[in-house]
């Protein structure tokens, strides 16, 4: 979740996810999937820069996870332009 600020000053959450569309009218307006708009005090940018920064903050707690069933979390490795751009399957847990 990321926390914006209401014309009036009052703060709430919205999940980043659910945000379909922002832009500026000169207020910014968070548009979500099911419609509903938001205007908000924080420039277009600086909401934009609250997602960089909760995506990434996700990222990093999902680095911390144990690996559970043997696979360790990370990222999707980059493909290899030389192996036609395809991703080596990976390899099943050992038992």
């Amino acid at each position: 979740m990321i926390v914006v600020t209401r014309l009036n000053g009052t703060r709430f959450a919205v999940n980043p996810d659910l945000i379909e569309r922002i832009h500026e009218s000169p207020d910014t307006h968070l548009v979500t999937l099911d419609g509903a708009a938001y205007v908000v005090l924080e420039s277009l940018a600086e909401v934009v820069e609250l997602i960089a920064d909760y995506r990434a903050y996700v990222l990093s707690k999902a680095r911390d996870f144990p690996a559970v069933t043997g696979y360790p979390l990370s990222l999707v490795p980059p493909s290899d332009p030389e192996d036609g751009g395809r991703r080596p399957a990976p390899e099943p847990p050992r038992k």
